[in-house]
């Protein structure tokens, strides 16, 4: 029997939206507090992480610091939106898929207040919440919602349960290695977005 797709979820950061860039907001944060990391580096190796688990894996372990650094990261990525750019066929799709009726949400293992940020100087809004100059999404959700990141399914699969669909009828767009890794995990098929 054929399930229809009903629900789409699209990771935010190098999926839905062009952020490579925004998020050398990571590198301004750790220069200024005295650490040598190049935006190719940050690319190369940790783009895609959550903030704790890149600070971690650069070699930064004091939670002091680690908080200071990430709200600081939040104060500064704003001024580094004007490099954020939309993908706009996907996003296309997204606004024609709700239009059919079908529900669509933005699965991200980042920091909320950075989406938000991101969202808004976009022009995206939430159904029911906000009206967005070039569409709406159903929902959201980021780190702060799950216990386990990507490559977990977790997120994945706590959307699936709220909107009431099977992975069969689920659609995932995802970019990193560990996002595509949870898409799998989660039984729905999914595709790899390449900017």
């Amino acid at each position: 029997m054929h399930n229809p797709v009903k629900l789409i979820l699209t990771d935010f950061d190098g999926t839905l939206v062009d952020t490579r860039r925004a998020n050398a907001a990571y590198v301004a944060t750790l220069r200024e507090a005295g650490f040598p990391l190049t935006e190719q580096e940050y690319l190369d190796h940790y783009f895609g992480m959550r903030c704790a688990e890149f600070l971690s894996a650069y070699g930064i372990t004091d939670p002091d610091l680690k908080e200071c650094l990430r709200l600081r990261k939040i104060e500064l990525y704003p001024s580094f939106f004007d490099s954020v750019v939309i993908n706009r066929e996907l996003w296309d799709f997204c606004c024609r898929f709700r239009q059919d009726g079908g529900h669509v949400w933005i699965v991200s293992t980042g920091s909320r207040a950075n989406i938000d940020n991101v969202m808004r100087h976009l022009g995206i809004g939430f159904r029911g919440v906000s009206k967005g100059r070039i569409g709406e999404v159903d929902g959201v959700i980021a780190g702060c919602d799950v216990a386990h990141s990507k490559p977990d399914p977790e997120c994945f699969l706590k959307v699936m349960e709220r909107e009431g669909c099977l992975p069969l009828e689920t659609l995932i767009f995802e970019d990193s290695r560990v996002g595509l890794e949870a898409a799998r995990r989660s039984g729905a098929p999914y595709f790899k977005i390449t900017f």
